[in-house]
């Protein structure tokens, strides 16, 4: 019976969706005079609002055109929409908004599209002691971390300093090849001051009141604090997950006016790093043995913040602060 029920409910649901929403559409249309694009670029502001409901309308159009138009390249953006503004029969000349706000949007969508494969790429690669490029990133990253400590060795105890497991960064980087490098560097250059703090405060016992010293002759078999690098690699992959997942489209879609880029993505994980940091304080687990659980409940909270279109994760990178042409 509820096997029943489910076949006729999912079929009353194709039927809706095949016919009786494609002819509610042509009514709307003859009676406001616009096509369901048209409606969308006028009733929703640039952001993530307009863009998310534009892809939508795009993805599960009837017509092969536009459902290219998703996966188009970011140089035939321009002619595809002339493409689609005949195929409906909007007069460019009447109505030039709509050609401005849909390159706008598909700008963004083609660009999350590449963004991910950009990403995907670096996350594919792996790193390679015997390229000059892989080391001289590692090298920077040390000295940007610890300007005042040389290294005595490549292979050396000095990096659990800031946070690597072993004496030899190479094998942390495993699991997300030379993305998490590339993050890694971003933070400690372009938020230096932060990635400092974070780094600091990443070593320092859990209780303010016991020194270090104190820390040491304890004894303790567990860390309290947690690994800096490893965490960062951590975070990566968090944010790394909700890019291919597509969670990340309402953040991006609201923080990059035309295509986002890898600085977007690297700008959301250095909000990602400062707010996991915050959120550790404040969860207060008992040692690192609750790392997971921590990390399991963070990126819940980031997924609901996610859920709200006009969501901007980056407080310096707001959707206000952008200057988004509202057509």
């Amino acid at each position: 019976m509820k096997h029943f029920l489910r076949v006729v409910t999912q079929f009353f649901v194709f039927l809706y969706c095949k016919c009786l929403w494609r002819g509610l559409k042509f009514v709307i249309r003859k009676v406001t005079g616009r096509c369901e694009l048209q409606r969308i670029c006028h009733s929703n502001k640039p952001g993530a609002r307009r863009t998310l409901k534009i892809e939508s309308s795009l993805r599960y159009s009837k017509h092969e055109l536009c459902q290219s138009a998703l996966s188009a390249h970011p140089d035939r953006v321009e002619k595809t929409i002339d493409d689609i503004m005949t195929l409906k029969k909007v007069n460019p000349d009447t109505n030039p908004q709509l050609g401005i706000s849909l390159q706008a949007s598909l700008f963004q969508i083609v660009g999350y599209r590449s963004l991910v494969a950009e990403v995907e790429k670096l996350r594919r690669e792996p790193y390679d002691c015997e390229n000059p490029d892989h080391e001289e990133m590692l090298m920077k990253l040390w000295k940007t971390l610890r300007p005042d400590s040389p290294l005595t060795g490549r292979i050396s105890k000095q990096w659990c300093e800031i946070g690597f497991q072993g004496n030899d960064p190479k094998t942390d980087f495993r699991g997300m090849g030379l993305l998490g490098l590339h993050n890694l560097l971003y933070f400690a250059e372009h938020d230096k001051a932060t990635a400092l703090q974070v780094l600091h405060d990443s070593l320092q016992p859990k209780h303010s009141k016991m020194s270090k010293a104190e820390w040491e002759q304890k004894n303790f078999d567990k860390a309290i604090g947690y690994s800096f690098a490893i965490v960062g690699i951590n975070i990566t992959d968090l944010a790394y997950s909700l890019l291919v997942s597509g969670a990340l489209k309402t953040h991006l879609y609201n923080v990059a006016p035309e295509m986002p880029s890898l600085s977007h993505f690297q700008q959301t994980f250095c909000y990602l790093m400062q707010e996991f940091h915050r959120f550790w304080i404040e969860e207060d687990p008992c040692d690192i043995m609750e790392f997971n659980r921590v990390r399991s409940k963070f990126h819940r909270r980031v997924l609901r913040q996610l859920k709200n279109p006009d969501m901007a994760l980056c407080p310096h990178f707001a959707a206000s602060d952008l200057h988004l042409v509202n057509l």
